[in-house]
């Protein structure tokens, strides 16, 4: 196995335990540090491993990291409404 994915696998198990434990912020700081250490990780499997390896690790990461995904998602929305 490269050395992304055993990064990107140590990522998303990280991110799984911390989520297991309660927090009094919810988790943001925690998800905004995990995101900005698992942006160079994509880049980085996606040099290595290729396209369809990082669309299946940004997959996962929304699945694990479910609310910021669905706060993106609804911010978007919100301005493309705005402009239509």
């Amino acid at each position: 196995m490269s050395l992304s994915l055993i990064l990107a696998l140590a990522w998303l198990v990280a991110v799984n335990v911390r989520g297991m434990f309660p927090s009094r912020d919810h988790h943001w700081r925690f998800a905004y540090m995990m995101m900005a250490v698992g942006a160079p990780i994509l880049a980085f499997v996606w040099w290595q491993e290729g396209t369809w390896y990082a669309v299946g690790l940004l997959v996962l990461a929304g699945w694990v990291m479910r609310w910021p995904v669905i706060y993106g998602w609804r911010w978007l929305r919100r301005r493309v409404g705005r402009k239509a």
